[in-house]
């Protein structure tokens, strides 16, 4: 979190955009922190989106004259996705993905490790270290300000209130016998 992922999106679409292609957004249903129609950056930037709950809800939802296809928080939706945006790859139709690689444990969150492994292209950005100030690689997930159990469940929407940007070094997360890891 706050690596600047959706901003990114926005900023590839928008170019999308410009070069006169036809452009469609999707974001999880889940995700209505900012806007429930729009894709919105934590700067506030954002972009009309279509909010949907499964990767057969998108493919249902794309129209034949689409050409670039943008998705945001990748990492919420199900496998079914990774068979979705490889076909349109090979129809030649553009896709762009923004998610969290792991999730508040550190471990791959949902179908992102196999986007990474498939894509042309991966940017992988890094926000900064809360603790310490060097590159965060992890996402800390806090519960009234304290580290989040490894048993909590894994997704939970939330912003600055409930997570952070750590390094490795400063990513905790508490396990059943107290101890960190």
């Amino acid at each position: 979190m706050f690596s600047g992922k959706t901003e990114e999106l926005l900023r590839r679409i928008r170019r999308a955009q410009i070069a006169r292609q036809k452009v469609q957004v999707f974001k999880p249903a889940i995700d209505n922190r900012y806007h429930e129609n729009r894709v919105t950056s934590h700067d506030g930037k954002g972009f009309d989106a279509q909010p949907v709950s499964s990767s057969e809800q998108i493919a249902a939802c794309v129209e034949p004259t689409t050409t670039v296809i943008g998705i945001d928080e990748a990492q919420f939706f199900d496998e079914g996705l990774v068979r979705l945006v490889s076909d349109w790859a090979l129809r030649g139709r553009r896709v762009i993905l923004a998610g969290l690689d792991t999730d508040f444990r550190g471990e791959p969150f949902g179908p992102m490790p196999v986007f990474m492994a498939i894509a042309e292209e991966v940017t992988k950005l890094h926000a900064i270290c809360v603790v310490c100030g060097e590159f965060a690689c992890r996402t800390q997930r806090l519960v009234n300000g304290t580290p989040a159990r490894y048993d909590d469940p894994v997704i939970m929407i939330g912003a600055a209130e409930s997570y952070e940007a750590r390094c490795r070094e400063h990513h905790i997360v508490l396990h059943d016998d107290s101890s960190e890891a």
